[in-house]
């Protein structure tokens, strides 16, 4: 595939002429919350996300990741016979493959078959649905950073195959080759410049998502973030509960960029409700690095809506997955209602235990329909204002974000103003208390 094919961006795929093989492994003895046949069928709507055709699967047990083919070379010879037969151009892998594994296979397989991983696959969807600026840095740092290490000679001259990204890294582009250098080592070190430029790009990006956090801080509005498995119906959720307009599309990742809508509760309390990236179970580890920002939205909200699509079959897998997630962004500190939703589809939670997950309230709904809205509205309610401890403070006044965190996040029952500090007596969340508790601010 020469870089016209390509396109303007580090895209893996070609929608119109992807004809993919799928290949999943189960290691013996694992505990994953997929079987490979599930985790199969999750690859092939990835795949038709990406407007690739799926025309064949095989799935491999195995005690052990083969160290050079991933699934050994018997195995992966037996697959080479059966592309032709299904006129597969294309084999993705269901998990994440080393350099080493994505060079081994594609000696065997040859030169006509390309060879993606589960990663890749991902990272061409959020590709090709980042609707932001903030979005595509995100996506093209992520898709750099996972390319680098894979870098071969079938990947060299990436400046003309992302539209000049590359090339715009450094004075010169890839054209300043010093002696000896090959395009390899030019491109290498022309990609590593990009990243960095893409890092600070984003840091800028971050700090001006901070300043707008910290502003809805101290507007006082209590902040409520949408978290869930991809395609759960967060989006959907939102318009239902705000009147918005979030682009809505039953498919995996149909939105990717954040967004933030104001919603009345029934005792007349506005909060901000935050739409956010959907997950998956073998999300790259280059992409929640990327979205870092983005996903601060979940770690700094006083409520978590964890959306989820009660009617599929494999709905607690699904949960266990964010739960997973959650617990790696260091979210669990923060109350959470489950939100079961597309009861009209069905119902596949009917039997399932759900205290031990330490959620607040469980309450069914279809955002669709409409139905069950002022049921959930009613748990946000009681749980924010459930969720408040009595403190004692004695606050420096050097220390103002603490004064205007309280004050936001908090009921004042009484300040004094003393030449110590602002000695205050108020309700806050508990998150905050633990944060206050951290600061030595609250008065023994």
């Amino acid at each position: 595939m020469d870089s016209a094919e390509r396109g303007s961006s580090l895209h893996y795929t070609q929608a119109s002429a992807d004809r993919a093989y799928l290949v999943g492994v189960e290691i013996r003895g694992s505990r994953a919350p997929f079987s490979v046949e599930d985790s199969l069928d999750e690859l092939t709507l990835l795949a038709q996300t990406a407007g690739i055709q799926v025309v064949g699967r095989s799935a491999q047990r195995l005690a052990r990741i083969d160290p050079a083919t991933f699934i050994g070379k018997g195995k992966l010879e037996e697959i080479a016979l059966a592309l032709p037969a299904v006129g597969a151009n294309l084999v993705i892998f269901d998990d994440e493959l080393s350099p080493r594994h994505q060079r081994e296979i594609e000696k065997v397989l040859g030169e006509d078959i390309r060879v993606l991983d589960r990663s890749a696959l991902i990272l061409d969807i959020f590709a090709q649905h980042a609707r932001t600026r903030e979005g595509a840095l995100q996506v093209e740092l992520a898709q750099y950073e996972y390319r680098l290490p894979r870098l071969t000679r079938q990947w060299t001259h990436l400046a003309r195959q992302v539209g000049g990204a590359v090339a715009r890294g450094g004075a010169g582009g890839v054209g300043l080759r010093g002696p000896g250098e090959t395009q390899l080592e030019v491109d290498r070190r022309e990609i590593s410049r990009r990243i960095a430029r893409l890092r600070e790009e984003l840091e800028a990006v971050r700090a001006h998502r901070l300043r707008h956090r910290q502003q809805r801080v101290r507007s006082g509005i209590p902040t409520v973030a949408l978290v869930g498995y991809t395609n759960a119906g967060k989006s959907t959720l939102l318009n239902a509960l705000s009147g918005a307009d979030v682009y809505v599309a039953d498919q995996l990742f149909a939105t990717l960029d954040p967004t933030v809508r104001r919603v009345e509760l029934a005792n007349g309390r506005e909060i901000l409700i935050s739409d956010t990236v959907g997950f998956i179970q073998k999300l790259p580890v280059t992409l929640v690095a990327a979205f870092r920002a983005t996903l601060e939205e979940i770690t700094d909200a006083d409520l978590l809506l964890h959306v989820v699509d009660a009617s599929h079959p494999r709905a607690w897998e699904q949960i266990d997955t964010v739960e997973d997630t959650l617990a790696e962004l260091e979210a669990t500190r923060i109350p959470k209602i489950l939100v079961l939703n597309k009861i009209d589809r069905g119902d596949c939670c009917q039997d399932f235990d759900f205290g031990a997950l330490g959620y607040r309230d469980v309450v069914r709904v279809s955002a669709l329909q409409g139905w069950g809205m002022d049921e959930l509205r009613s748990a946000i309610t009681r749980v924010l204002l459930e969720d408040l401890v009595m403190l004692r403070l004695l606050i420096p006044y050097q220390a103002g974000e603490w004064i205007a965190a309280v004050h936001s996040r908090g009921v004042i029952v009484k300040e004094d103003h003393t030449e110590s500090g602002i000695e205050v007596v108020a309700r806050v969340p508990n998150w905050l208390a633990g944060r206050l508790e951290q600061a030595g601010l609250v008065a023994h």
